[in-house]
């Protein structure tokens, strides 16, 4: 399985990081490494909207591009995705949706970028029923093409708070990640999500606590840098 040769897709990344925050995002993927070489799918998702998982599911990925791997990215949010609005992607793209309708097949839907080793899935237009086409064998049929080509795949997901997709998603991953916006998240709907991943038989990898603030709370090493997440809004 390759990437669509015929477009390059040109993502704008205007996201200004600091030392700080670039160590931050190199400590999650060595986490990540050190769970295991056959830790190569992971899901990224939060309990509810706006907790930070799609910025931070994305710069995983880039991070474990800059670090030699070859990366596959899925937008994985067919109910409302702001992956291509925010990243000024340069062309009209097919996606995951198309994929998953039998419109189109692989090799259609995935794309290079002009980050060096990432490429990209992207949603595709919304869909009306993301959980029914989630439920056919397609999304498991394109991790495990992807996984043949690729050191690792990143997939973020809805928030499995109020939807089932990530757990659907799930049973084709090797691992999962959870972001969860520091004092908004209640403890009880966290372990839920924890749950209804072990339940899918995915590896819970841990938690990305995000927007925590180092100035009052100091147990939080980088909480001054994911506090700035806030402003992107509904990403």
């Amino acid at each position: 399985m390759l990437p669509n040769k015929t477009t390059q897709v040109e993502l704008t990344d205007k996201d200004d990081l600091s030392s700080q925050a670039m160590e931050a995002f190199n400590t999650l993927r060595t986490n990540i490494q050190f769970s295991g070489d056959h830790v190569k799918a992971i899901i990224v998702t939060s309990c509810t909207p706006n907790e930070g998982k799609s910025f931070t599911s994305f710069r995983l990925a880039r991070s474990f591009a800059e670090a030699g791997k070859s990366v596959l990215f899925i937008d994985g949010d067919m109910r409302k995705s702001a992956f291509s609005g925010r990243y000024h992607v340069s062309a009209p793209t097919c996606g995951l949706s198309h994929l998953l309708s039998g419109q189109k097949s692989e090799e259609e839907t995935i794309y290079p970028t002009n980050i060096n080793r990432l490429d990209v899935v992207f949603s595709g237009p919304s869909a009306p029923n993301p959980s029914a086409l989630l439920s056919g064998d397609a999304f498991s049929r394109l991790i495990a093409l992807a996984r043949a080509h690729y050191d690792y795949i990143i997939i973020d997901s809805p928030p499995l708070g109020p939807f089932i997709d990530s757990a659907l998603m799930a049973p084709s991953c090797d691992g999962a990640v959870l972001v969860i916006e520091s004092g908004v998240t209640h403890y009880r709907l966290a372990q839920g999500v924890k749950e209804q991943f072990e339940k899918s038989g995915c590896r819970f990898l841990g938690v990305v606590l995000n927007k925590a603030d180092a100035k009052h709370d100091p147990r939080y090493g980088y909480g001054s840098y994911y506090s700035q997440y806030g402003k992107y809004g509904s990403y």
